[in-house]
């Protein structure tokens, strides 16, 4: 090697250091170090719901491999908006996570207008940590046994029949309207805080049915204090193979599962946003969080952060129409 291409090498060298120097200047410290305190996840519905115990297995799990504790905070109200307006306005540096829901990011941006937050624009997505179908069940007290038999109680008494769900706007709000316009009836929706309330009249006959989380309408009929008689799912579930799916029971191509996953706010550093997603995966992926979720329904779903974007855009335009063609109202 001479001199001059010595040089060359020296100055291309230096350059390349330079280079990294400038790149590793442009992301703050506490990015480089990430992350160096407790993280928060914020629950958008009520301790000891679906939402909750999922999070709450997923937060501990990921605690252990970053290093830092993950402190889960419940803010019930409004079907999540409150929350999740919340969280979009934190600081956008990775410690403060959502617990998103398809509630929160794909029903009450079309059932509200006046939402203060956009489900993509002001958010970055983390990835999906589970889906769950929802169960139909009806009161003891409610003279059915099957979905077709329930359809026909009420078209006989249209305008008669009521259904619970934990909010307006909410997954299980929206499955039952899905189910009002599909099967051609008249239910009429009383919303509840939480799921845990609706369940609790149900019953006690007080209304007549609901559709919610297997995680733990499947204790309640276990138990008979409810009949169960579908699953939401195109599948049936592994936790209760013995019920059918809505398809299966008459009403083809029925589904209105329930989604959950991790969202921070838009402007998270995209490294930031990588190294929660790897975590997420890493915990999702490992049996024993996997078994625990299977137990409550759940089945974990890791994957890239767009996907849950794009789950996030299909889901919308679902359940808008679904709004749209029954004409919900949210009043």
């Amino acid at each position: 090697m001479n001199m001059r291409q010595a040089h060359c090498r020296g100055v291309m060298r230096r350059r390349s250091v330079l280079g990294l120097a400038v790149v590793l200047a442009a992301v703050p410290a506490w990015a480089q170090t990430f992350p160096a305190k407790p993280l928060r996840l914020v629950v958008p519905f009520a301790a000891g719901g679906s939402t909750d115990v999922v999070a709450r297995l997923v937060g501990q799990k990921m605690a252990e491999s970053l290093g830092q504790p993950v402190l889960v905070e419940n803010r019930p109200g409004a079907a999540g908006a409150i929350a999740t307006d919340q969280v979009a306005k934190a600081p956008a540096d990775g410690y403060t996570l959502l617990m998103a829901t398809t509630s929160t990011h794909a029903i009450l941006p079309v059932a509200n207008p006046k939402l203060p937050y956009d489900p993509v624009k002001d958010f970055a997505s983390i990835g999906l940590v589970a889906r769950a179908p929802n169960v139909l069940v009806v009161s003891p007290a409610l003279q059915v046994n099957t979905v077709k038999e329930l359809v026909a109680l009420a078209k006989s008494r249209p305008g008669q029949l009521s259904f619970a769900s934990s909010g307006n706007g909410t997954i299980t709000h929206l499955v039952a309207e899905l189910f009002n316009s599909s099967a051609g009836v008249q239910a009429v929706h009383v919303p509840y805080k939480t799921g845990v309330q609706a369940l609790t009249d149900v019953v006690s006959g007080q209304v007549a049915f609901q559709f919610d989380s297997i995680v733990w309408t499947l204790p309640q009929v276990r138990a008979g204090k409810l009949k169960g008689l579908a699953v939401t799912g195109l599948t049936r579930s592994a936790l209760a193979p013995d019920l059918p799916t809505m398809a299966e029971s008459g009403l083809p191509g029925f589904e209105g599962v329930t989604w959950f996953g991790f969202a921070v706010p838009a402007a998270t550093p995209k490294n930031v946003v990588a190294r929660l997603n790897a975590e997420l995966n890493r915990a999702l992926q490992s049996r024993d969080v996997q078994d625990r979720m299977a137990a409550q329904g759940a089945e974990a779903a890791p994957g890239k952060p767009e996907d849950m974007t794009k789950l996030v855009r299909e889901d919308t335009a679902k359940w808008g129409k679904v709004i749209r063609d029954g004409g919900v109202k949210f009043e």
